[in-house]
């Protein structure tokens, strides 16, 4: 297992670079077609740094772990210790999942799906796309989704 996700993380890094050879200082443009192949490279790209940043925190966390072990002899302090590196562990879990939507995402660029709302299958927009590269709908979309939800959690 450990050879395949080393598998997967070379081929991310050689297609991250790839990525940002090509690329250079673009960005993407509402006055050019929409997901176009640059587009689509852009957002790859973004979606591999975002993933690698995450992979990285999670390997420092790991570290600290192994080099912090709990030692206090007081006990508030270990109890201290204990809940900081409970949040920690959580925010991890909380990433482990990104990472998911992130592969997720890459697989829509793959099937010339990213960018389009799951719902209508209209334009995600550029701007919604650059601050939340892992959306899934169109704001209007997400906002009708959030209102259901809302609904039938009041019931």
């Amino acid at each position: 297992m450990a050879t395949a996700l080393n598998r997967v993380d070379h081929d991310d890094m050689a297609a991250l670079a790839a990525a940002n050879d090509a690329l250079g200082d673009y960005r993407p443009s509402a006055d050019e077609p929409f997901m176009n192949e640059r587009q689509q490279a852009y957002f790859r790209s973004k979606l591999l740094q975002w993933k690698d940043a995450i992979k990285r925190e999670s390997q420092e966390t790991l570290s600290q772990l192994q080099i912090d072990s709990l030692r206090e002899a007081d006990l508030t302090d270990r109890a201290s210790s204990e809940t900081d590196w409970s949040i920690e562990l959580r925010t991890r879990d909380r990433q482990r999942k990104l990472i998911s939507k992130i592969d997720a995402a890459l697989r829509r660029i793959e099937d010339g799906e990213y960018g389009y709302c799951e719902v209508s299958g209209e334009p995600i927009s550029l701007a919604r796309l650059e601050a939340r590269p892992i959306a899934t709908m169109t704001v209007e979309a997400q906002e009708r989704h959030e209102r259901a939800e809302k609904v039938s959690r009041d019931d």
